[in-house]
């Protein structure tokens, strides 16, 4: 927990640990979560709202950054037991939680069954009277803490930051990338951005970062993950590094086989970065822990240039 600011990092437990997060954030009792993880997460949720002393009726908001599953999968059935819990989503991003059938195919097509079954359980849906759709600039109270909801695109278009006005950060959601501990170094974290398919719009995450860094924040609070600082060199990071991603993107957009050409590419610009960042043996860093982001993000440069071809 961060002891100035009531807030609670939770390890949600999926894929591995200090991987996933999703927050607790308590003002005189009552509690909002940002952010679920998966099913599986649930038990870990409830388990910190015990560790914080929070009554499950005291839970006012479930907060969604986004509905991909790793941040919103668990929402369902996390509000099952939080009888007066609402929860805050973009408004795109609402019928998703209403019926989370067609997320839920989506997700399938690119994971699969099994693994669906077995990373994100299944997605309860999500009685439509408890959801509320925040605009941009919408301000939830909690107990009187002010959480504003920013509407940042680019990851999805149905991506929101939330401001908290007591600790001056963000949390962020994949809209400041992914910043994983392991690679940590004297330099401070290592950022990533994030091109999950289906939505990735590289000028409007430009504007989203430069948005949330001109309310001159002290902290980030990351799904993956946990809460970082040295935001203005994380920032520039993020946008020198997405415009090499797109320049890969573009450099193989004509290929048949364009996905096998970006993956490679982008383990080599990964690699380089870690490498300059000070991480030991690059190469093996990017090719081990960041695979599945190589992947996804992969995945997301080739939509992306299928949606410049229309």
């Amino acid at each position: 927990m961060e002891a100035d600011y009531a807030i609670h990092t939770i390890d949600t437990g999926f894929k591995r640990a200090h991987f996933d997060a999703a927050y607790l954030v308590v003002e005189n009792g009552h509690g909002a979560f940002v952010d679920t993880g998966t099913h599986h997460s649930v038990p870990h949720l409830l388990a910190a709202l015990e560790e914080a002393a929070v009554s499950r009726a005291d839970v006012d908001w479930v907060i969604l950054t986004h509905v991909h599953l790793d941040h919103a999968g668990g929402a369902g059935e996390l509000l099952r037991h939080l009888p007066n819990a609402r929860l805050a989503v973009h408004p795109r991003g609402a019928r998703h939680m209403i019926d989370p059938s067609r997320l839920w195919a989506g997700a399938t097509e690119v994971y699969g069954e099994a693994r669906m079954k077995a990373d994100y359980g299944y997605a309860t849906p999500v009685d439509p009277g408890r959801v509320v759709e925040v605009a941009d600039g919408e301000c939830l109270a909690l107990e009187g803490r002010e959480l504003t909801c920013f509407d940042t695109p680019g990851h999805a278009r149905h991506h929101i930051c939330i401001w908290d006005e007591r600790s001056r950060s963000f949390f962020t959601g994949d809209t400041f990338g992914l910043s994983y501990r392991e690679l940590d170094t004297g330099r401070g974290p290592f950022v990533l951005p994030t091109t999950t398919p289906v939505q990735f719009d590289p000028e409007a995450l430009h504007a989203s970062i430069d948005r949330l860094l001109s309310n001159n924040p002290q902290g980030m609070y990351l799904t993956h993950y946990g809460r970082v600082e040295d935001l203005a060199r994380m920032a520039d990071d993020l946008h020198r590094t997405i415009d090499a991603m797109v320049e890969v993107a573009l450099a193989h957009a004509d290929e048949p086989d364009a996905h096998s050409g970006i993956a490679e590419d982008l383990a080599l610009l990964y690699a380089q970065d870690l490498a300059a960042h000070g991480v030991a043996n690059g190469r093996d860093a990017a090719r081990e822990l960041l695979c599945d982001d190589i992947e996804l993000n992969t995945q997301g440069l080739v939509v992306w240039l299928g949606q410049r071809r229309r």
